[in-house]
């Protein structure tokens, strides 16, 4: 019995009691590799010891003040950190309780900015297709998969959709990853140029893929050219990098391996290891004075936003980050685990595309793989891999609707900065076995 509303009302899930390093435990003492982080959360693993003593002592310190009263230390500490680390321009901090929240409040950002700068006539919001943003209504409308916003359609804003930088699908055999990268980054301009250039707020994107296609990388220069599009137009480029960011490619932001400044980014997940619920967005200084200049304030707010516990969990979080060069850990590992993945599915039948940066890797699953079939989606083949998978105690992020929100299958990896070579390996060999069984 229970008296929870599940994510799957007829599953039936084991019970989470203890956690150490990369892995869970559930009840009946079983040991599960944490190989996606959770949802890309879980960055330095579980249970950590300098984070928990870390949120020992700020609930003997401090544990909430309304951020309409008070400012409190870590929240100082962490937005410092974060701005000083952060690509150029980026001069404040907002901090919220997750990712949707986060993806939430900068578009709400994006449109105060420019009544404040006198024009209120831009309301167009131009996102891709197959992105996820997060389940608030106005993250939800930005987001592109078909599948989550179904249902919800007609609550949501009007939003604008291109397609997504998506090279195994959309990269035609006559041209390079160049050409392809720039005619992907044209429908922008074109989309902005349909619209009306003067009433175009925002272009809102993942660096790389998370959740809805599996780790899908930009070519390169796709961002550049994308930077350029906003740049001539007067559109404000907002980066999602709640899942990609804050280290999981290897860079503190993913943006920083395209070259690019974001006018504002939403971060999460990885800010705070999931040790508390914690999310934010990033804003350039200009978007700040108009602000300070204008109006004086930020019209929005939430009772736990500044949160005090979760600010400290998260500085803490960064802090092991940057004193064990964890970045680093990525890298190599990533590297690793690419290379295992290649030596493990390269030539295997059903596994069409190998992909993502760093620990953020993605296999997409296909039916046939010289033809790029998807399989049925009737045969809910994520779900069969998730279940194989937990069968031999591994935990991976599968999920359907990859192509388009209906077709195709994906597995995401997202294993903790922490990760070494034997667990890297061990990862690739229960994933083999668990997407050989849900074939079958």
């Amino acid at each position: 019995m229970t008296y929870i509303l599940h994510r799957q009302i007829h599953g039936e899930l084991p019970v989470a009691v203890g956690g150490r390093g990369v892995e869970l435990f559930d009840t009946n003492g079983k040991a599960y590799i944490d190989a996606s982080g959770g949802a890309a959360v879980s960055c330095l693993g579980h249970n950590h010891p300098d984070v928990v003593e870390a949120m020992k002592r700020q609930a003997e310190k401090l544990a909430y003040a309304h951020t309409s009263f008070f400012t409190s230390e870590p929240a100082e500490a962490l937005a410092e950190r974060l701005v000083k680390a952060a690509p150029k321009g980026i001069s404040h901090t907002y901090f919220v309780s997750g990712g949707s929240e986060a993806v939430e409040a900068a578009l709400k950002m994006a449109r105060q900015y420019f009544v404040e700068m006198g024009e209120p006539q831009r309301r167009h919001i131009i996102a891709r297709r197959q992105s996820y943003h997060g389940n608030t209504l106005g993250a939800l409308s930005a987001g592109g998969n078909e599948w989550r916003r179904d249902q919800f359609r007609p609550l949501l804003i009007e939003t604008h959709h291109i397609d997504p930088c998506y090279a195994y699908r959309h990269q035609r055999p006559d041209e390079n990853a160049e050409a392809y990268g720039l005619r992907a980054a044209q429908q922008l301009e074109d989309k902005i140029l349909e619209l009306g250039p003067d009433t175009v707020i925002a272009f809102v994107a993942e660096p790389v893929v998370g959740a809805t296609a599996g780790a899908v990388p930009p070519v390169s220069g796709y961002f550049k050219r994308i930077r350029e599009i906003c740049d001539r137009y007067g559109v404000l480029l907002i980066l999602d990098e709640v899942m990609c960011g804050m280290g999981r490619t290897g860079t503190l932001f993913a943006c920083e391996q395209d070259g690019i400044a974001p006018d504002l980014v939403a971060i999460a997940k990885g800010l705070g290891g999931g040790y508390q619920p914690i999310g934010a967005v990033l804003l350039a200084r200009r978007i700040y004075d108009a602000f300070a200049n204008g109006s004086g304030f930020f019209q929005h707010g939430h009772t736990y936003m500044g949160h005090p516990m979760a600010c400290a969990a998260a500085l803490a979080v960064q802090e092991v980050i940057e004193r064990d060069d964890l970045l680093a850990n990525v890298r190599e590992m990533g590297a690793h685990l690419r290379a295992r993945l290649q030596a493990r599915f390269g030539n295997h039948p059903h596994v069409g595309d190998i992909r993502g940066r760093g620990l953020f890797m993605g296999l997409e699953l296909v039916a046939d793989r010289g033809t790029k079939e998807p399989f049925d989606p009737a045969l809910k083949l994520h779900a069969k891999v998730k279940k194989e998978a937990m069968a031999r105690g591994l935990m991976v992020y599968p999920m359907g609707g990859t192509i388009d929100g209906r077709r195709g299958n994906h597995v995401l990896l997202a294993p903790p900065f922490i990760v070494d070579k034997p667990t890297v390996d061990t990862i690739v060999e229960r994933l083999g076995d668990a997407i050989d069984a849900a074939i079958g």
